[in-house]
């Protein structure tokens, strides 16, 4: 081993100066790259914004002669939803340039899923959008179904379970979109009311499912656990409730004309742009494009349940907004329908019958609050060795799906949401992928903005409705 220190260059200044005659890459592009990484040597005159120092910058620019400025929203910044990254360059207020940057909130949950089993899979993916976490878990559980080919063998009961969840997120994701638009133009009003709305429905995840976020619901041949009768009733009473006084969010934007002077022919996106991008769900029908995997590619008996296709014609800003509000309403007559049937199916079971598949999902819970009952316990280790062994096996090892691929979309709300999922024959996946509709979407950034406004640009990213944590997976 060689006792000798490395030592800097002493002719160099910067030790992250990178030489002249260093191999840069491709440079035919005359655009200058802003995403540059440690080292890269920078173009023109880089000024550093914080505190009081505006004042500065602006002089030191107006000595240039021009007013382009290269500046970075995010990737910690209030209206971008998260750990999102936007490089602008603007000429004054106009947005020239918009370049989404991500990967910031990288978890690695596809990856990870492929270290466990089938039904352990529900626990990670319902965490990247955590917004709307019983889609993902639909969206995995249905495609693991199809490679199980048990899909006609669900339960009705579980079905209806599974689309009033559904609907139910349908809401409070929209209320968690609906809210944010507000507060970005200084209507905290409207983020405050959508936030009470949106505890109500928390509230009911939680006494049906035990936690209010990252459930782990929706698994694999069914659900983890019934409904019972007086959650159905805390259903039906917050539907009540929240008919009535989701109105006073509307009420608040409706006809103000703040409202609609920061919102309406903002964010332009027409039919052309969308089909390009790949942009689905409120987006896609703000342009008056009925296109919805409800009506069109039915799962879940959605084609039993009666409710309208909400569509605008504006391909703005406003319409994506009104679109949503149209929508809550269509998943409360949605949910009422699931209530109705639920009353009538009482007693019928929730999971797949067949033991080689459904995780043990009727677990009463004993007089500590915390453990099993003993019931449960002699049921499973004093009444039967084989069946202590199943349960040991089923849990731990989990079950084997046959060989071969599958991918089934759903109408999440913010659009087309699918997992393509890939068996080898083994109990856990070989591959997991999401088609998460926020990372199609935030494509369509540059289009909706660059042109417009530097103002306009979080109500861009408003109207996408995006979350980092479905992006970044």
């Amino acid at each position: 081993m060689s006792d000798q220190t490395p030592t800097a260059d002493p002719t160099r200044t910067d030790p992250y100066e990178v030489p002249e005659d260093a191999d840069r890459g491709d440079t035919s592009d005359d655009r200058p790259d802003y995403l540059g990484g440690v080292g890269d040597a920078a173009e023109g005159t880089v000024y550093t914004a914080s505190g009081g120092d505006w004042d500065e910058i602006v002089a030191s620019q107006a000595e240039r002669g021009d007013e382009r400025l290269v500046v970075n929203m995010g990737p910690q910044h209030p209206s971008t939803h998260g750990v999102l990254r936007l490089v602008l360059e603007t000429e004054g207020e106009t947005v020239t340039s918009l370049r989404p940057a991500i990967g910031y909130l990288h978890t690695g949950i596809e990856k990870s899923m492929e270290f466990r089993s089938w039904t352990q899979g529900v626990t990670f993916c319902t965490r990247m959008d955590y917004l709307m976490p019983f889609w993902n878990e639909a969206a995995y559980c249905l495609s693991v179904e199809r490679l199980l080919g048990i899909e006609d063998d669900i339960p009705e009961r579980a079905k209806v379970i599974r689309v009033m969840l559904l609907e139910l997120n349908r809401i409070s994701s929209h209320l968690g979109g609906i809210g944010p638009s507000g507060m970005e133009i200084g209507a905290l009003t409207v983020m405050t009311a959508a936030l009470r709305e949106r505890e109500m429905l928390l509230d009911i995840y939680e006494a049906i499912t035990g936690l209010r976020m990252n459930h782990g619901f929706i698994r694999p041949g069914g659900v983890a656990n019934d409904v019972g009768k007086a959650e159905i009733a805390e259903v039906r009473n917050s539907l009540k409730w929240m008919t009535t006084h989701t109105r006073e969010i509307l009420t608040l934007v409706e006809h103000n004309p703040i409202f609609k002077g920061r919102y309406s022919g903002v964010a332009h996106l027409d039919l052309a742009q969308c089909m390009a991008m790949g942009v689905t769900g409120p987006m896609l029908r703000s342009t008056g494009y009925a296109w919805d995997l409800r009506k069109e590619m039915p799962v879940l008996d959605y084609e039993t349940y009666d409710f309208d296709v909400i569509t605008r014609d504006t391909c703005d800003a406003h319409g994506r907004f009104m679109i949503r509000f149209d929508e809550i309403w269509e998943s409360m007559k949605i949910v009422e329908q699931c209530l109705e049937r639920l009353e009538k199916l009482e007693g019928a079971p929730f999971m797949v019958d067949d033991p080689k598949i459904a995780w043990p999902a009727q677990l009463a819970i004993g007089n500590d609050g915390i453990g099993n009952s003993n019931e449960h316990i002699k049921h499973i280790m004093g009444e039967s060795m084989e069946a202590l062994i199943h349960h040991f096996k089923i849990v731990t090892e989990g079950f084997k799906v046959p060989v071969g691929q599958a991918y089934v979309p759903l109408e999440s709300p913010k659009g087309e949401l699918g997992a393509h999922v890939v068996s080898d024959g083994g109990t856990r996946p070989w591959r997991a992928h999401f088609r998460d509709p926020s990372f199609n979407h935030l494509q369509a950034m540059p289009m909706m903005t660059e042109g417009g406004m530097l103002s306009d640009v979080v109500v861009a990213i408003s109207t996408l409705d995006p979350v980092l944590g479905g992006v970044d997976r």
